[in-house]
């Protein structure tokens, strides 16, 4: 899917809202786009197989790349490899970013991750998908403390409705956040059936 698509046609697409903009358009037209979108139907397995992988790729807008060598690592594990894979997903440094309120969306976080605005344990990383280990501390960078984005997410302009996943103990004054713990899939605010995802990767 092309990362590039408008992110309301993207979201609705693949049934879910991908930003704060397209949560209204997603609400008045919970279809998919286009002429047909209203009858459409996801018949085949693989299909909805198909979609539920991509739903969850866009949910933390990464390439099939990056999504296919989180699943080989969850695969290694002793747990469920679809709750292993997303909790592989949660620990990349972006998405951590985005779930402390330090930005808006995951698209935003990937940019303040990639413009060097972030260290970990006081060392400058600008790997979005840099796997964030328990007990280490992620803060904005001093330099970058003044910048517009970072003075809204300190009076908690994008920590949004719901709450900080209890994995993270976050300071929005310091600007800064630690993992306490690996995420348990059930607290990781994404949606999916990520065990068609493993089906679907398993075929």
């Amino acid at each position: 899917m092309n990362q590039s698509r408008p992110k309301v046609k993207k979201s609705r697409a693949l049934g879910v809202a991908l930003t704060p903009k397209a949560v209204k358009y997603f609400e008045q037209r919970p279809y998919p786009p286009g002429e047909h979108g209203r009858g459409r139907k996801q018949n085949s397995d693989y299909k909805v197989r198909l979609l539920e992988k991509q739903r969850l790729r866009a949910q933390y807008d990464i390439s099939e790349s990056q999504m296919r060598r989180a699943y080989d690592r969850a695969r290694k594990t002793d747990a469920k490899t679809g709750e292993a894979l997303v909790v592989e997903l949660e620990r990349r440094l972006d998405a951590l970013v985005l779930r402390a309120g330090l930005a808006r969306t995951i698209y935003q976080a990937r940019q303040m991750v990639v413009h060097g605005h972030i260290s970990v344990n006081d060392r400058k990383v600008d790997k979005p998908s840099f796997r964030v280990r328990p007990d280490d501390v992620v803060m904005v960078r001093e330099r970058s403390r003044q910048k517009y984005p970072f003075q809204v997410a300190r009076e908690g302009g994008y920590a949004g409705e719901g709450e900080t996943p209890r994995y993270l103990q976050v300071n929005l004054q310091a600007l800064a956040f630690r993992l306490d713990r690996d995420p348990n899939r059930k607290e990781i605010p994404v949606i999916c059936d990520e065990q068609l995802v493993v089906e679907y990767y398993a075929r």
